[in-house]
C-alpha cells in the first residue's frame, strides 16, 4: 500500500481546503510531520485512517461522529470531505468521503442532516482516465478491508501506530496476535483444513454406526414387498451375523418370488389367446351389421328419389326456358337504359322552362339560346360600372381612417402634455429614493464586519456553558466506571482462585480408562477427584472475566470520553472569554437588528434606481409622440381635399349605370340569373329530343330479338329470364337429384352388401359381451403378472443394496480410524502433539518467528546490540501456545518479558517489531505490501545516541521502496529529517506547509 495525494476540507482543525502530497514526501524514504500542540499533527492520520475506513482510530472516535469531525473553523455553507489517492494491490483507488453534515434549510428556517456521502474510484492506464466503481459504503467498506487485508484496528497497529496505542502489538496477548497474524497472512485454510477434518471425523463415524441400522432397515423394506411371507432375523444393529442372516432370508424370498413370476406368466398367456378369438367374433358380427344397415338406408334413399321424379322434370323445362331468354337480355337491358334516360332529361327540361317568363315558356331550343346571348352580352357592359363602385367604397372608408387618425393624435397630445406637467416632482422623488438606499448598504456593510466574530464569541460562550455541565457529568461517569471496574475485577479474581482449588475435579471429569492423564500420564484412574458444592468451572470464570473486561473498556471509554470535553471546554473558554453569555447574546443580537434594518433599506436600491430610469424613458418617449401627432395632423389637410374631388366624380358615373336598381351589383346579378336560366332551358331542351330518338330505335331492336329467340312478345322473353340467385339455386337442385341418384344405384349394384342383406340379422350384444368379459380376465391376468414381477424386482435391488451396504462398512471403519486420528493431531488433543498446538497456530508460529527474526536485525542497531526479539512456544495459562513473544537482553543472558522495557526501549522495540512485520507480510506470496508506515510520537523518550541509531534505521528502508512518517514535535528532527509537513495553528484555522527533500 502507497500512499500519494491526500485532500481534507473542512476537517478537524483545518477550515479551508488542504493537500498533501506524498510522492514528493516520500521521495527520500522518510519524512517528518510536525506542528505545535494541538495544531492537528494527527488529525492528519486521522484523516487518512477516516479515509479507508469511515471512521477515526482509537479514543478518537465517538458517538455523532460525522459532526465532531466536522472544523468549527469552516464557513457554514463549506462541507467537510476528505479524498484519498493511494495504490494497494497494483489497484490506483481514489476514496473520497464525506461525513453526515448539519445546514441550514433551503426553504423555512431551522437546520437538516445531510446523510453521509462515499465515493470510490479507480484509474485505467489503458484510458488515462478515471472510472467510478461504487456509492456504496458498505460495498466500498469491504472491498478497502479486503485488499489491506486488516481492519481498522489492525491497520493502526501495524501502519499507521497512533499516538499512546503504537506498542500494543508489541505487548499484546497470544489471542489478540494471533487474530492480527492470522488476517495478515491470510491462514484461513489451515482452520479451514481444521474444520474439515473435524467434519469428516464425524461423517464417517455417523455413517459406522449407521450402518448396521442402514442394513436391517432393506431387510424390512424386503420383508414389505415379499408380503411379509419373508422370515427376518431376531438381532438387534450391531449384533454378530446380522449381515449373513439378512442375506440368507433375501436369498430365499428372491427364489420363492420368481416361481410366483412363472405362474404368473402361463395364466397370462391363456387370457390373451381367449381375448384374441373374442375379437375376431366380434370384428365380424360388426361388419355384418354395418352391411345390413348400409343396404335398409340405400332402398329408402331410392324410394324418395321416386316421389321427386315430377318435380325434377319440372326445373328442367324452366332452365331449358331461361337459357333461350339470355339471348333477349342485352335487348332487354337496352331499352330500359334509354327509357330511364329519356324521362331524366323530360323532367330536367319541364324543371328548367318552369323557372322562364310566360313569353319564353313554349319556345324551342334555339329561340332559348339566342336569348341567353343577348343576357351575357348586356352584363359585359357593367364591368366598368362595377370597378368605379368599387372605388367609391375605398375612399368613403379612408376618408373615415383619416377622421380617426385625427382623433387619436389628439387624445396622444393631451395625454402627453398633462404627464409632462409634473416630471419635475416625480424626478426628484425617486432620486431621494435611491440616494437613501446607497447609504442603508454602506452601513450594512460596515454592520457584517462587526456581526461575525460577535455571533463566533456567542456560539463558544454557549458551548462553554454547556461543557462545564458536561464535564461535571463526564467526571461522575468516570468515577463510577472506574468503581464497576475494580469490583468486577476483584469478583473475577475471586473466582479464579476458587476455580484453581478445585481443578483436580474439573481434570478428573475428562478422565476415562485407557485414556492418559493429562497430569500423571497413567492410564488407569482409581479414585478421580469428585466435585464439591459450590464449584467453580470454566465457564463461569471467563463470564466473571468479560464482565471484567466490558467493565474496563467502559472506564477507559469514560476517561477518554472526560478528556475530550476538557480539551472543548478549554478551547470554548479560551474563544469566549470572561463575559456572560446573555451579554454577549444581547450585543449579538443589537448588532443583528441593525444589520437586518440597514439590510432592508438597502433591498430596495435597485427598484429605485429602475423606477427612475424607467421613468425618464417614459419622458422621453412622450416628447417624441407628441412631435410626431403634430407632423401626421399637418399631413393629412391636402390628402382630404383629393379624396372629396374624386368621390364627387365616381357617383355621377354610377347613377347613370345603375337604372332601376339598387345598385350596379343588384343590376348584374339580374343579368347573371336570367342567362342562367335560359342556357339551362335550352341545354335541357335538346337533350330530350335526343332521348327520344334513342327510346324509339331500342323499342325496334328487342321486338326483333324476342322474335329470333322463339317468345311472342318481349314480355314474354322478360318473363322467362333468371336472376343469378334463381339461375343458381335451380342448377344446385337439379345437381343434387342427379348426385343422389347415381349414389344410390352404386350401393344397390355392391355383391357384399346384396349378400348380407340375404343373412339373418347379425347378434351385435352378445359379441360384445363375449369381448369384455375376454378383456376383464386378460386384465386380472397381466395385473398379477406385474405384481409378481414388481415384487421380484424389488427383491433384486433391496437385495443388492443389502449386499453392497454390507461390503462398505469394512473400508468406512478403517477410514474413520484414519481421519479420527488426523482431526485430533490436528486440533491439538491427540498425544502425538506433545505442544497441544492447533495446525494454524503451528503456522502462524512459524511466521511469528520470521517477524521476530526481521525485528531483531533492526532492533540490534537501535538498541546498540542489547535487545534480540524471540518467539516461545510456551502455553501461557489458557492461551494458545506457539505465539509468545520475549526480548533476550545480551547484557544479562536472559529472556525478559516485553513489559519490563523501559519507555523509550518499548518505543524502538515496537518500531522494530511493526517494521519486521511489515518485512515478512510484504515478502510472502499473496502478501499486501506495507510501502507507507506512520509513527505518531515516542521519539521524545530516546537520548540522542538511541535517536541516532533509529533514524538511521528508518532511513535504510528506502532501500526496499519504503517510506515512514514521523509524526513528532522534537526540535531536533526538524534538522535531522529534510522532507517536511509542517502544521501552522491559528485562530482561524490550521494550515499545512510542505516541504519536500530537495
Amino acid at each position: 500500500m502507497r500512499l500519494h495525494r491526500l485532500d481534507i476540507t473542512a476537517f478537524g482543525p483545518f477550515g479551508a481546503s488542504q493537500s498533501v502530497d506524498f510522492d514528493d514526501l516520500s521521495a527520500a524514504g522518510l519524512f517528518l510531520l510536525h506542528g505545535p500542540t494541538g495544531a492537528g499533527k494527527t488529525s492528519v492520520l486521522d484523516a487518512v485512517c477516516y479515509a479507508l475506513y469511515g471512521s477515526v482510530p482509537g479514543a478518537r472516535q465517538g458517538s455523532g461522529q460525522g459532526m465532531t469531525l466536522r472544523s468549527d473553523h469552516a464557513a457554514p455553507g463549506t462541507r467537510t470531505e476528505v479524498r484519498l489517492e493511494l495504490t494497494v494491490a497494483g489497484r490506483r483507488l481514489e476514496i473520497t468521503r464525506q461525513p453526515p453534515w448539519e445546514r441550514l434549510k433551503l426553504r423555512g428556517k431551522g437546520t437538516t442532516v445531510d446523510k453521509a456521502q462515499t465515493w470510490l474510484r479507480e484509474y485505467d492506464p489503458t484510458t488515462r482516465a478515471w472510472k467510478d466503481l461504487s456509492r456504496s459504503h458498505q460495498e466500498i467498506g469491504e472491498e478497502i478491508t479486503q485488499l489491506l487485508g486488516m481492519s481498522r484496528e489492525q491497520f493502526c497497529q501495524v501502519v499507521l501506530l497512533p499516538q499512546g496505542d503504537f506498542a500494543r502489538f508489541l505487548r499484546a496477548d497470544a489471542e489478540a496476535r494471533g487474530k492480527l497474524l492470522g488476517r495478515l497472512f491470510d491462514t484461513r485454510r489451515f482452520a479451514e483444513v481444521e474444520k474439515r477434518l473435524a467434519e469428516r471425523r464425524r461423517a464417517t463415524e455417523a455413517q459406522v454406526r449407521e450402518g448396521d441400522a442402514a442394513l436391517l432397515a432393506d431387510a424390512h423394506r424386503m420383508q414389505q414387498a415379499a408380503g411379509d411371507t419373508m422370515e427376518l432375523p431376531e438381532l438387534a444393529p450391531g449384533e454378530p451375523g446380522l449381515a449373513e442372516a439378512v442375506l440368507e432370508a433375501a436369498a430365499v424370498a428372491r427364489a420363492t418370488a420368481r416361481e410366483l413370476l412363472t405362474i404368473a406368466d402361463r395364466r397370462l398367456t391363456a387370457a390373451e389367446s381367449a381375448r384374441a378369438a373374442t375379437g375376431h367374433e366380434l370384428a365380424d358380427a360388426r361388419e355384418l351389421d354395418r352391411l345390413q344397415r348400409r343396404f335398409a338406408e340405400a332402398r329408402e334413399r331410392a324410394a324418395r328419389l321416386a316421389e321427386r321424379s315430377d318435380a325434377h322434370r319440372a326445373a328442367q323445362e324452366r332452365m331449358e326456358r331461361a337459357r333461350k331468354a339470355e339471348s333477349v337480355a342485352p335487348a332487354l337491358e337496352l331499352r330500359d337504359a334509354a327509357d330511364s334516360e329519356h324521362r331524366r332529361a323530360a323532367a330536367a327540361e319541364a324543371r328548367a322552362r318552369a323557372l322562364l317568363p310566360q313569353a319564353l315558356a313554349d319556345a324551342g331550343a334555339a329561340p332559348l339560346a339566342a336569348a341567353a346571348r343577348r343576357a351575357a352580352e348586356e352584363l359585359g357592359g357593367l364591368e366598368s360600372a362595377r370597378r368605379a363602385e368599387r372605388r367609391l367604397a375605398a375612399l368613403v372608408e379612408e376618408r373615415a381612417g383619416l377622421d380617426r387618425q385625427e382623433r387619436a393624435d389628439e387624445e396622444v397630445r393631451q395625454e402627453a402634455e398633462t404627464w409632462l406637467a409634473d416630471w419635475e416632482t416625480v424626478r426628484t422623488g425617486l432620486q431621494s429614493r435611491v440616494d437613501s438606499a446607497q447609504e442603508a448598504a454602506t452601513r450594512a456593510e460596515q454592520l457584517a464586519v462587526q456581526r461575525d466574530p460577535a455571533r463566533r464569541r456567542l456560539t463558544a460562550a454557549r458551548q462553554r456553558d454547556r461543557l462545564t455541565d458536561d464535564t461535571e457529568a463526564a467526571r461522575q461517569r468516570a468515577l463510577a466506571a472506574a468503581e464497576d471496574a475494580v469490583e468486577a475485577r476483584a469478583h473475577w479474581l475471586d473466582l479464579k482462585e476458587q476455580r484453581l482449588h478445585g481443578i483436580a475435579a474439573e481434570l478428573a471429569a475428562n478422565l476415562t480408562d485407557g485414556t492418559p492423564c493429562a497430569v500423571c500420564g497413567a492410564t488407569q484412574h482409581p479414585a478421580p477427584a469428585r466435585k464439591t458444592a459450590g464449584h467453580v468451572d470454566r465457564e463461569a470464570e471467563e463470564r466473571a472475566l468479560t464482565a471484567y473486561q466490558t467493565a474496563d473498556e467502559l472506564r477507559a471509554q469514560a476517561e477518554r470520553h472526560l478528556g475530550t470535553v476538557r480539551e472543548a471546554l478549554a478551547a470554548a473558554t479560551a474563544e469566549a472569554g470572561d463575559t456572560p453569555t446573555a451579554q454577549l447574546a444581547e450585543a449579538a443580537e443589537e448588532l443583528d437588528g441593525a444589520y437586518t434594518r440597514a439590510r432592508a433599506t438597502a433591498s430596495g436600491l435597485h427598484a429605485a434606481q429602475e423606477e427612475l430610469r424607467r421613468a425618464e424613458g417614459e419622458r422621453e418617449q412622450r416628447v417624441a409622440a407628441q412631435q410626431q401627432a403634430a407632423v401626421r395632423s399637418a399631413s393629412r389637410v391636402a390628402g382630404r381635399d383629393r379624396l372629396e374631388r374624386e368621390q364627387a366624380l365616381l357617383e355621377e358615373e354610377l347613377t347613370l349605370a345603375r337604372g332601376t336598381a339598387e345598385s350596379v351589383t343588384a343590376r348584374a346579378a339580374q343579368l347573371e340569373r336570367r342567362a342562367a336560366l335560359l342556357t339551362d332551358a335550352a341545354d335541357t331542351a335538346r337533350a330530350a329530343e335526343d332521348t327520344a330518338q334513342r327510346l324509339k330505335d331500342a323499342d325496334a331492336r328487342l321486338a326483333d330479338a324476342a322474335f329470333r329467340a322463339g317468345f311472342d312478345t318481349p314480355a314474354d322473353a322478360a318473363a322467362a329470364l333468371l336472376d343469378d340467385t334463381a339461375h343458381r339455386e335451380l342448377q344446385r337442385r337439379l345437381d343434387a337429384w342427379q348426385t343422389e341418384d347415381a349414389a344410390v344405384r352404386a350401393v344397390l349394384a355392391e355383391a357384399d352388401t346384396a349378400d348380407a342383406a340375404r343373412r339373418p340379422p347379425a347378434d351385435l350384444t352378445a359379441a360384445e359381451q363375449a369381448a369384455a368379459d375376454a378383456d376383464r380376465r386378460l386384465r386380472e391376468a397381466s395385473s398379477a403378472r406385474d405384481a409378481a414381477d414388481r415384487c421380484r424386482a424389488e427383491l433384486d435391488r433391496l437385495s443388492a443394496h443389502a449386499a453392497t451396504s454390507v461390503r462398505r462398512l469394512a473400508p468406512l471403519r478403517e477410514e474413520y480410524t484414519r481421519v479420527a486420528r488426523l482431526a485430533s493431531l490436528a486440533a491439538g488433543t491427540s498425544a502425538d502433539n506433545e505442544r497441544r498446538m492447533r495446525l494454524e497456530s503451528y503456522v502462524l508460529a512459524a511466521r511469528l518467528e520470521q517477524v521476530a527474526a526481521a525485528a531483531t536485525a533492526r532492533l540490534l542497531r537501535m538498541s546498540a546490540g542489547r535487545y534480540t526479539l524471540v518467539h516461545s512456544d510456551g502455553r501461557s495459562g489458557r492461551g494458545r501456545s506457539g505465539l509468545g513473544l520475549h526480548v533476550v537482553d545480551a547484557w544479562t543472558g536472559r529472556e525478559r518479558d516485553t513489559a519490563t522495557l523501559s519507555g523509550g526501549e518499548t518505543f524502538f522495540a515496537s518500531l522494530a517489531l511493526a517494521l519486521g512485520l511489515a518485512d515478512v507480510v510484504t515478502d510472502e506470496a499473496g502478501g499486501v505490501r506495507l510501502d507507507t508506515l506512520f509513527i505518531d510520537e515516542g521519539f521524545g523518550s530516546l537520548d540522542d545516541q538511541t535517536l541516532d541509531e533509529v533514524l538511521d534505521v528508518l532511513d535504510a528502508l528506502r532501500e526496499r521502496d519504503r517510506s515512514v512518517g514521523i509524526v513528532s514535535h522534537v526540535p531536533d528532527l526538524r534538522r535531522r529529517i529534510h522532507a517536511q509537513l509542517e502544521v501552522v495553528k491559528g485562530r482561524s484555522g490550521s494550515v499545512l506547509r510542505q516541504r519536500g527533500a530537495g
